[in-house]
């Protein structure tokens, strides 16, 4: 199993590209399985969880040919069978978001119960319940999810009482094909939905309402070839402006997207940064000064995402005062801290409520990433600390960023990968 050993006490300088969005990516790749013609997803990012995918649509017959700028052409009139299996489904949770298309445009799907990261429980019963909504018969057992539905799904209303974002992604694959209309109300507003409805309306499908709390859906007989890039990693992005401010550095982040960092940017400016944007990069400097300590709360976009909530204590941890770090999204996602403490860190925690303390110096230490927004918190805090530090179980880190010890080298960080 790998390993990254980073040598602490260098501040990053320089420009980073920033890939595709892997939470816009996986709804688009399952979102291919709607159309009646080949359609073409360019700016993927290269990681497993992609791979994961691509293989899950390969196993269930769909044909898939990259080109050379990596650029995947999907036909899925090659489609042999309508199971996700739990040897593909286990690593991956995202694969949930294959049953609502193979519902709606082949009338059957059977996906195995997921699995991914521990950081709380996600339960899947706002999708079928969503599902249920529009016409579908669904009977949960020997660990698969059964899904049928009599001819097409019809419109209907669909509520959720909690805010999910693979949820709202479900019903609105589902209910692009249904028959009539359907009104997903308390859907999620994240940037990566707007993403995926703005491929299924170039495919050819008729939504309005994404981006808000209450999205209609006017569903269409058929969805036709596209050809759709992949919008910019949001969370990829916060995390090099994150660890430059750390750093008391300097980064320009490119091929991104700052209209949908607005909560993330606020709080960098806060802790001291100096901010620029253009229609597609961000500049951050510290002029070399240490940043200062800011308190977050994590909610549902477009608040605080829970997805920078790590980055953000690994920032606290060194800096000057103290944070208050409220964590209302997940209730297991407070594993990181516990590591940082082995560096030296001063933190605090009571149920939902972290309490950092800034230290001038961090040390080096051998540590375990237990999530992939934990992994990239400890390599915030180990560019930081004096000495070296040793992150174990980096396949975390893998699953969410492309090529990151690259990236980091290129901006100065001391910082390795070595066999486990």
């Amino acid at each position: 199993m790998d390993k990254l050993i980073i040598t602490g006490g260098t501040r990053l300088d320089g420009d980073v590209r920033i890939s595709g969005a892997k939470n816009s990516a996986l709804p688009i790749l399952a979102a291919t399985l709607l159309a009646d013609e080949p359609v073409t997803i360019s700016n993927l990012p290269h990681l497993h969880d992609i791979t994961t995918m691509l293989e899950l649509l390969r196993q269930m017959g769909v044909d898939l040919t990259i080109d050379e700028k990596l650029n995947v052409e999907i036909d899925t009139r090659t489609l042999t069978s309508t199971v996700a299996p739990y040897e593909l489904v286990k690593t991956m949770r995202a694969s949930i978001l294959v049953l609502g298309p193979l519902l709606a445009h082949f009338g059957h799907a059977e996906v195995s119960l997921p699995g991914g990261c521990a950081i709380g429980s996600r339960p899947v019963d706002l999708h079928l319940k969503g599902l249920e909504a529009l016409g579908a018969e669904i009977t949960v057992e020997e660990g698969f999810i059964r899904a049928t539905s009599d001819g097409r799904l019809k419109g209907g209303r669909v509520f959720f009482d909690i805010v999910t974002v693979t949820g709202t992604e479900n019903i609105l694959m589902a209910a692009a094909l249904a028959e009539g209309q359907s009104i997903i109300e308390n859907a999620a507003r994240e940037p990566e939905i707007v993403d995926l409805a703005e491929f299924l309306i170039a495919m050819g499908a008729d939504i309005t309402g994404h981006g808000t709390d209450t999205i209609t859906v006017n569903g269409v007989a058929s969805l036709k070839s596209c050809s759709f890039p992949v919008m910019a990693d949001r969370i990829e992005s916060g995390t090099y402006l994150v660890a430059a401010a750390a750093t008391r550095g300097r980064v320009k982040v490119k091929d991104t997207r700052p209209d949908t960092l607005d909560a993330v940017l606020q709080k960098l400016e806060e802790a001291g940064a100096e901010i620029e944007t253009g229609e597609d990069w961000i500049s951050l400097d510290m002029k070399g000064k240490q940043p200062k300590a800011v308190s977050i709360t994590t909610a549902p976009y477009p608040a605080f995402p829970t997805d920078m909530q790590a980055q953000f204590a690994a920032l606290n941890i060194i800096a000057e005062g103290m944070g208050v770090i409220k964590e209302t999204v997940f209730e297991n996602r407070f594993m990181h801290m516990q590591e940082m403490l082995r560096m030296g860190a001063k933190i605090t925690i009571d149920g939902n409520t972290a309490i950092t303390e800034g230290r001038e110096e961090l040390h080096g230490a051998p540590v375990m990433a237990t999530d992939l927004r934990a992994s990239a918190s400890l390599v915030i805090a180990a560019m930081v600390a004096t000495g070296d530090t040793v992150i174990d179980r980096i396949y975390h880190i893998d699953r969410g960023y492309e090529c990151i010890e690259e990236k980091l080298q290129l901006l100065g960080a001391k910082i390795r990968r070595v066999p486990g």
